[in-house]
């Protein structure tokens, strides 16, 4: 697999260097496919357990889908998500260094998806296989010391008569490698040798390992090693072969070669180190695979130089952050194949959604942006710039991006009830939204919206809600969507002003529409429209309304007329519900439409009205005749306050 991606990564080689690396494969037979990892263990602790974490849970999800899409020839990653807060997740792996690239991606992905299921709901786990080990936690784990360790061993016993042989010549071969591992001056703090001991038996080669995370130094890897050889005579003295696997290194032995050869071992004569390293490789295939190797070496750092120049010139100073975001696009072609017709969730003015499915088999949301659309391309940068640092349970979760090729691609999660619009305003699926439901995604948005304006490290106007941009998870609970036309405010800044109107019709505060100025309580005022669509399973329009204006003016109508519950969804008025409820979202709604910004209340007041049975809410006034006021005709004319062109955005996420 990370071959065929490393091939379609670098398509725009030319076809004799695509040569070159398809004759070093066939060389060494590296193929596509491997056979399944083998599982060893798992360190669930039971002291590192969390309940209802969402936010950790949420970065857990993220550093595991950034693990698996950072396998390399490396082997090795390291990366965390929500430094600095208390819901931290670090995360690592490490693939033996004799592993193929096919091999690692493939153990990643099966560890990635197994340690989640074997300890559940943990703050910290390791899972160990043959091939990798993979860990999270939301600390760290000890670099001294024993534990937490995996062991296991061979059922066979060396004959009595051979043990001390056997003995002296393991634990000097083991040290010998920890010594070699830890200095080691490549990528790989990896060793691998072999030793004979004396004695009777017909098999008197001892073949051994010793491997540690390339963060470690040479210093904290040697003593890794030797804490992992020290626990072996206890564990697993005299049995023909064993290993002893920390969270930070592991070393093996066995009585049968088990490590690639694909290079150069030391070979250990007794005792004693021998003079040279005895190449097992003929010299001119050795000469070969080194120039293609370099060949590949140059072609890879070049083509990722212009990557990491590419992410510079789309978001200077952030692009060192952004890095563990990034996607292939191999990656996601395989995930949508290849943005099948079958696999469209949704399209719009900016390109189109397509679910995902990656190899471990979680589901994925992928946003392509038509290559034609220049605004689509700023909202790109904008969406990966503000929400990757936004973390909620009712915002949805950006795990990625993908800048190749000239694709702008964004990678969510993927939520499986679709949006909010899907059934609210379909007369057949709106009788499935109860008014429980509805009254729970009031609270959500509510939740999602304060989470933006007041609680998030970042003051966020979104400046484009609608029930189109709020997905709906499997319970029906509400996630905030598209944040492209969102814009960053300083926390103690009132109001913004802009030349470029972006939106959607029917959702715009007057204020934002007639005159580009947007505050939060623009996102107000489009949170009140929205509360009063989900009451009435009607859309803000003058076509549900022939006899007025809109559903402002129809609710506003009945408001008055002291009949509120007229605009309350026919579908489900049957229904037994606290009809008071109704009324109060009705008359939160209506707060939030005022004409004047100031008159609409901040969605902290509105988080307390909802919560509070007793708290007495203010009367709402009349809210802006949008026909009247010009604004349609604005809009209609195409005009701004300096003239420019408003931009409609109709695009749903889903």
């Amino acid at each position: 697999m990370f071959w065929r991606n490393m091939l379609l990564f670098n398509s725009h080689v030319d076809v004799t260097v695509t040569f070159l690396l398809l004759l070093f494969l066939s060389l060494f037979g590296i193929g596509s496919s491997s056979a399944a990892p083998f599982y060893i263990d798992t360190y669930c602790p039971k002291n590192a357990s969390y309940n209802s974490n969402v936010t950790f849970e949420t970065n857990l999800k993220v550093l595991l889908a950034t693990l698996v899409s950072n396998v390399s020839m490396s082997g090795f990653y390291y990366t965390f998500m929500g430094l600095g807060t208390t819901s931290v997740a670090n995360g690592q792996f490490l693939c033996r260094g004799d592993a193929s690239a096919a091999t690692c991606q493939d153990c990643i992905a099966t560890a990635a998806k197994e340690i989640t299921r074997l300890c559940p709901n943990k703050t910290e786990s390791i899972i160990w296989y043959d091939e990798c080990t993979l860990y999270f936690t939301n600390h760290y784990f000890s670099r001294t010391g024993i534990e937490p360790r995996a062991m296991l061993s061979d059922d066979r016993n060396i004959s009595a008569s051979d043990l001390d042989s056997f003995n002296r010549t393991l634990f000097s071969l083991l040290n010998d490698l920890a010594e070699e591992a830890a200095n080691s001056q490549s990528a790989k703090k990896f060793a691998t040798g072999q030793s004979r001991f004396d004695g009777s038996s017909p098999q008197r080669t001892v073949y051994a390992l010793a491997e540690c995370a390339p963060t470690e130094t040479s210093t904290q890897c040697e003593e890794c090693l030797k804490n992992a050889i020290s626990t072996l005579p206890s564990c697993c003295g005299g049995k023909q072969g064993a290993r002893a696997l920390l969270a930070h290194c592991d070393v093996r032995y066995e009585l049968f070669l088990f490590y690639n050869t694909s290079g150069t071992s030391v070979i250990y004569a007794g005792n004693k180190k021998s003079v040279s390293r005895v190449i097992l490789i003929v010299v001119p295939v050795v000469v070969s695979v080194f120039l293609l190797c370099g060949v590949c070496y140059f072609i890879l750092k070049r083509s990722r130089k212009r990557y990491k120049t590419l992410l510079r010139e789309n978001f200077g100073e952030e692009s060192a952050t952004l890095e563990a975001l990034q996607f292939g696009l191999a990656t996601i072609e395989a995930a949508t194949n290849k943005f099948s017709y079958e696999r469209r969730i949704g399209e719009g003015g900016f390109g189109v959604v397509y679910k995902g499915i990656f190899p471990d088999g979680r589901e994925i949301a992928v946003k392509k942006l038509s290559r034609s659309s220049g605004q689509g391309a700023i909202e790109f940068k904008n969406e990966i710039l503000l929400i990757a640092k936004l973390q909620h349970r009712n915002l949805v979760t950006l795990l990625g991006f993908c800048l190749e090729e000239e694709e702008k691609i964004l990678i969510y999660e993927f939520v499986s009830n679709k949006s909010l619009d899907y059934f609210l305003f379909d007369p057949y699926k709106s009788k499935q939204l109860s008014w429980s439901e509805r009254y729970k995604i009031i609270e959500g948005i509510t939740q999602g919206i304060s989470y933006l304006h007041e609680h998030s490290r970042l003051k966020v106007i979104h400046r484009d809600l609608k029930p189109s941009n709020v997905l709906l998870d499997s319970n029906m609970n509400p996630k905030i969507s598209d944040f492209g036309m969102a814009r960053i405010v300083a926390i103690d800044q009132y109001q913004g002003r802009t030349n470029r109107i972006v939106g959607t019709y029917g959702y715009m505060s007057p204020e934002y529409a007639m005159h580009g100025q947007f505050s939060e309580k623009s996102d107000v005022f489009s949170f009140g429209v929205i509360v009063l669509e989900i009451i009435s399973a009607k859309r803000n329009s003058r076509s549900a309304f022939p006899d007025h204006d809109d559903l402002l003016s129809y609710a506003w109508e009945q408001w008055m007329d002291e009949a509120p519950l007229n605009i309350f969804d026919q579908s489900i008025k049957a229904e037994f519900c606290d009809h008071s409820e109704v009324v109060k979202c009705i008359q939160i709604g209506l707060l939030c439409v005022q004409e004047k910004p100031d008159d609409r209340p901040k969605m902290a007041q509105v988080i307390s009205y909802l919560n509070s049975s007793i708290t007495e809410l203010p009367l709402p006034k009349k809210p802006i005749n949008s026909r009247q006021s010009g604004i349609v005709q604005k809009i209609a004319v195409g005009e701004s306050s300096s003239g420019s062109t408003p931009s409609i955005n109709e695009m749903s996420v889903y």
